[in-house]
């Protein structure tokens, strides 16, 4: 049996593979540390999970219009309105399932064969691929000066005559930086220039930390029209701890929107109906869950900054916001792969390799986990890689000896 040669170039998610690594150990029995998940521990809201409730129990679960449900277009609008200051109508939205799929259906609606879209790095895992599965090409671009913040320059230098969108994701997944507002200025005003797309992923966009804040592109748009480029992304997965039930959505110009929903409807037809009702809960309901998740994660980030201050030789970027960090390893390995698999084998502890994002040499860690799942996590990887660090350690209640090189 053969499969297509697109099916065969698109590469396996590591973090889903990581995930399910990690579940088949623990069901094992092992002690299993898991510092790669993009998932966070608190509780979905309990407006989403009574709106959802209310819904199933109409038993009155059907098909929903293909962009998505009134009550939900609605929340989004004014959502947009209160945290952009930008004013869009019911024609400018269209809800997904999950902001992965908001992301696929707009490639597929905007992008031609051999079209390029410009990602730049560190980037979402997904992001290529996608662009590969729209048979779009993606142009890597990494700054030059090695670190986490793109120059436009690093952008202006990779953009052809096939070059057609450019995406972002600030703060940045894997990274934790937040974009300057100068850069994100000067961004605005090249595409719009040059008529590229633009299109942003804010899905992290209230997760920052230490009194800073994610720049809108609204804030630097000339193009107030229904021509505009600009396209922000987003959704209640990351924000509102509510991974599970799968719910993005797109911020678009109205022929844009339209392409999106013949794509949808032709895909997925809709969204779970009660996806979209625990969606408008979370949107309109209390919002004191994001800040107080805001807070822990700013909190775990510091502990986690602090563990990994004490580790010889990893040079890290203290992260502006998401859930993850991108320590430097290169002073143990250059095989961000072989690193993950040593420290899955050797110490239980899950990790996503840098080279999945761009930036070999790397490892992506996640304090979305508890406190001691990030200390416990951090003195077992360096127990297993500094030399200098004390030659035993238990993991769970087994006495471990460390025995390579």
């Amino acid at each position: 049996m053969s499969v297509s040669q697109l099916a065969r170039e698109i590469k396996e998610s590591p973090t889903l593979a990581l995930n399910e690594k990690a579940r088949l150990l623990r069901e094992k029995g092992e002690a299993v540390i898991h510092l790669g998940a993009g998932e966070p521990k608190s509780k979905v809201p309990v407006d989403a999970v009574i709106s959802a409730t209310a819904k199933l129990t109409s038993a009155d679960i059907r098909y929903t219009p293909t962009e998505g449900i009134p009550s939900l277009i609605k929340a989004i609008i004014r959502y947009t309105e209160e945290n952009y200051n930008k004013v869009v109508g019911p024609k400018n939205v269209i809800v997904s399932n999950g902001a992965k799929h908001s992301l696929y259906n707009l490639l597929m609606a905007i992008i031609n064969p051999q079209d390029e879209v410009i990602i730049v790095a560190p980037y979402w895992v997904s992001y290529p691929e996608i662009v590969k599965m729209v048979y779009g090409v993606p142009v890597i671009v990494t700054p030059e000066d090695g670190r986490f913040h793109p120059h436009l320059e690093d952008i202006t230098e990779k953009v052809g005559s096939y070059t057609k969108a450019i995406i972002i994701n600030s703060p940045n997944n894997p990274s934790g930086v937040v974009y300057s507002e100068e850069f994100i200025a000067q961004l605005v005003a090249y595409c719009e220039k040059k008529g590229l797309y633009l299109l942003m992923d804010d899905i992290y966009h209230k997760l920052i930390f230490d009194g800073k804040t994610a720049p809108s592109v609204y804030k630097f748009s000339k193009d107030d029209s229904e021509n505009s480029r600009i396209i922000v992304l987003n959704g209640v997965s990351k924000l509102y701890a509510m991974t599970g039930f799968r719910i993005g959505w797109t911020v678009a110009n109205r022929k844009i929107i339209e392409a999106m929903i013949n794509v949808q409807a032709q895909n997925s037809s809709c969204v779970s109906v009660v996806a979209q009702a625990a969606a408008v809960g979370a949107l309109t309901g209390v919002q004191s869950g994001v800040e107080s998740l805001r807070l822990t994660l700013q909190n775990s980030r510091d502990v986690m900054m602090s563990e990994l201050g004490a580790f010889n030789g990893v040079k890290t970027v203290k992260p502006d916001g998401t859930f993850y960090c991108l320590p430097d390893f290169r002073a143990y390995s250059n095989d961000s792969v072989g690193l993950c698999k040593l420290l899955l084998e050797k110490a239980l502890v899950v990790t996503v390799p840098g080279k999945e994002f761009g930036m070999e040499g790397h490892l992506r860690l996640s304090y979305c986990g508890s406190i001691k799942e990030i200390t416990e996590g951090i003195a077992r990887i360096k127990w297993a890689l500094d030399p200098e660090s004390p030659n035993e350690i238990y993991i769970g209640d087994r006495k471990m000896r460390r025995d390579w090189k």
